[in-house]
């Protein structure tokens, strides 16, 4: 009896304590249709309750980005992407806005797949702002750690100028913006980057307000 007891108050202090394991998490994505999401659909389809962006059967002529038409500033967020490509990459764009009459957005993104045979999954990039790598993960610790073939759990945490990222819950990435008059938020975008046939999957995608 006492042992249960132990475990039931163990559970409860868990979940009390773990952010991950918190009921604060609103969802981002029904899983059925586009409701509060915004963004031209003909690279990005619904399929098994998951975003899957980009296309197997024709090339990508351009960065192709679905964004949330909600806005977020410091805030958890959580999801599973599947990605099995070398050829191509994906990600996770957040703090971000469309460019006026263009079909890019500018803001972060938390990078998917591989470039010339190296891990980008983890490490942050800056769209069509300052056009770089602002931290990459250590691609040894990448590789440990990604499932290429299957699903992978990526959280995102942004809270003022800090930016953390974890895949299959182990901290990648740990940054900290230091230029002033960086967009301190922005929506939430999926994107399949230009290029040959690919397909990046999202879902469960979950979102908590910091």
């Amino acid at each position: 009896m006492k042992r249960v007891l132990y475990i039931v108050i163990f559970a409860i202090v868990y979940i009390a304590c773990d952010p991950a394991a918190s009921a604060d998490f609103s969802s981002l994505f029904d899983g059925q249709t586009w409701k509060g999401w915004e963004g031209n659909k003909d690279f990005f389809r619904i399929e098994d309750e998951a975003i899957v962006a980009g296309s197997l059967q024709r090339n990508i002529p351009k960065n192709q980005f679905l964004c949330t038409e909600e806005v977020f500033g410091d805030f958890e967020l959580r999801m599973e992407v599947k990605f099995n490509s070398k050829e191509n990459n994906a990600g996770i764009q957040f703090r971000s806005k469309r460019i006026p009459n263009d079909h890019e957005v500018i803001g972060y993104q938390a990078d998917i797949g591989f470039l010339n045979d190296q891990p980008l999954w983890g490490s942050l990039y800056d769209e069509s702002r300052r056009k770089r790598f602002l931290l990459q993960a250590d691609p040894k610790l990448v590789r440990s750690i990604v499932d290429v073939e299957g699903w992978n759990d990526y959280r995102i945490l942004c809270k003022g100028s800090d930016i953390k990222f974890w895949l299959n819950d182990t901290l990648v990435l740990e940054y900290q913006e230091l230029e002033e008059n960086i967009d301190s938020e922005g929506s939430i975008c999926v994107q399949i980057h230009s290029g040959v046939p690919t397909e990046a999957w999202y879902k469960n995608m979950e979102i908590k307000r910091l």
